[in-house]
């Protein structure tokens, strides 16, 4: 089949080379432009840029996929479907109008739940128990399309969300492929609307540990929001990034920091967690007694 492939992060390689080793003809790979990142701003091409060069295909980065121009470049190239993961724009009815098999796309959750920007953090971080991956046909909506596969697995108890997110990019790429060999026979089946849930872009802020929370809450929050935005805390008016934690049998007083044994504990609203990982701003992460060797702590800390 002749393909047009749309996506950007690290998520979308496995479906892509899966793709390509199905057989399937892709005329071109549409990504997002290569952008500055880290201190030192150098351009830092997209992980599916580097993925359709390693395997010899025809790369296109518009700052806007809308534009009339690139829609008839699309056009052009005449696909049979496309498919979008994680493209990271949103395509306008005059591109879903172009390949007749229609916009093919992989969404890392069991739809209708968790519709958006990110459903693998926010899955973690609302205590599911299962999640999985939707093969749907796009549609105007926000991942509102009519689904044609699923996938199910469950969430391991101590997996973050950079584990379980490279998972279910191995697994979402097999069933695109299963997808993609059968497409002219699948049947899409509406969602239903009414069961419908929302996975929004992660904001700095969700981050900040709400210490008036349960252990499990806060300790799903730290799985689910790894690697940014991360879980912190503020103390002595800096940041303290919690890394990696674990649920306690102590009691600590709601919003503080104690040190017992040259372990590490934070109070929450039915007890304790363990601080087992943390960062301290402008420092390297590291284990909680390497970090009390430089805070020598005599009473317990209030954190913000």
């Amino acid at each position: 089949m002749r393909l047009v492939f749309l996506g950007t992060p690290d998520f979308a390689v496995p479906s892509l080379e899966q793709t390509v080793s199905a057989g399937h003809e892709v005329a071109a790979v549409f990504t997002q432009p290569d952008r500055p990142k880290g201190r030192g701003q150098q351009l830092q091409s997209p992980p599916v840029k580097l993925a359709a060069l390693r395997l010899g295909l025809s790369v296109q980065q518009p700052e806007r996929v809308g534009r009339p121009e690139v829609v008839e470049q699309l056009r052009h190239l005449a696909p049979e479907a496309m498919v979008a993961v994680g493209y990271g724009q949103i395509l306008p009815p005059a591109i879903l109008g172009i390949p007749p098999m229609g916009v093919v796309n992989v969404h890392a959750s069991l739809l209708p739940k968790y519709r958006g920007a990110a459903p693998v953090q926010w899955a973690i971080a609302r205590g599911e128990r299962l999640t999985g991956v939707t093969i749907m046909r796009l549609d105007a909506g926000l991942d509102t399309g009519p689904i044609l596969l699923k996938w199910e697995t469950e969430i391991g108890e101590k997996e973050t969300a950079v584990e379980l997110s490279a998972r279910l990019a191995r697994a979402g790429a097999g069933v695109l492929a299963r997808a993609l060999a059968d497409l002219p026979r699948l049947r899409a089946e509406p969602q239903d609307n009414s069961q419908a849930t929302y996975a929004p872009i992660l904001k700095k802020e969700d981050g900040h540990i709400d210490w008036s929370r349960s252990a499990r809450e806060i300790l799903n929050r730290i799985r689910g929001f790894q690697p940014w935005p991360g879980c912190y805390a503020f103390l002595r008016g800096r940041r303290l990034h919690v890394w990696k934690a674990q649920a306690a049998d102590r009691i600590v007083e709601p919003r503080h920091l104690s040190a017992r044994e040259r372990r590490l504990y934070a109070g929450c609203a039915d007890g304790a967690v363990e601080l087992l990982e943390v960062q301290w701003e402008g420092k390297k992460r590291m284990e909680a007694a390497a970090f009390l060797n430089g805070f020598p702590m005599e009473a317990d800390e209030e954190l913000a």
